[in-house]
């Protein structure tokens, strides 16, 4: 079954080394001038795949001392799809990459914004896969 073969290469350090911690600061350097003035974290993480899509995540972990309030996230979605520094078309690029030939990704779209928990926000990255 193709998603027991996709699941595999999914590890946590495969994630951080397509999204790297730093990729945070840089991101509310861009945005502030300063990345202590972010009130989140960011980490890619995987949520799951069907026969025709990945579904990756940026997990949005708020910061100690920090509120991560939902009109700060809501509208990130389109500011994360055409960031720079975010770049989710480089981290669809390195995806591909880690699948191989075990297949395809074709286009990809940002879903909106999920609230976990008070502390923990997510916004789905949905990726079109051709696996045959």
């Amino acid at each position: 079954m193709i998603s027991d073969i996709l699941e595999t290469p999914f590890t946590s350090e495969a994630l951080l080394e397509i999204f790297p911690e730093e990729r945070t600061d840089a991101f509310f350097e861009a945005l502030f001038g300063d990345a202590k003035e972010g009130s989140y974290d960011i980490r890619l993480g995987y949520r799951g795949m069907d026969s025709e899509s990945l579904t990756m995540e940026l997990l949005l972990h708020e910061r100690p001392d920090c509120c991560l309030a939902c009109n700060l996230t809501q509208g990130l979605p389109q500011v994360f799809a055409r960031h720079p520094v975010i770049d989710v078309s480089s981290i669809v690029r390195d995806i591909d990459k880690l699948i191989g030939d075990r297949g395809i990704c074709r286009e990809w779209s940002l879903g909106h914004t999920e609230q976990r928990s008070s502390s923990l926000h997510v916004i789905p990255i949905k990726i079109m896969l051709q696996t045959d």
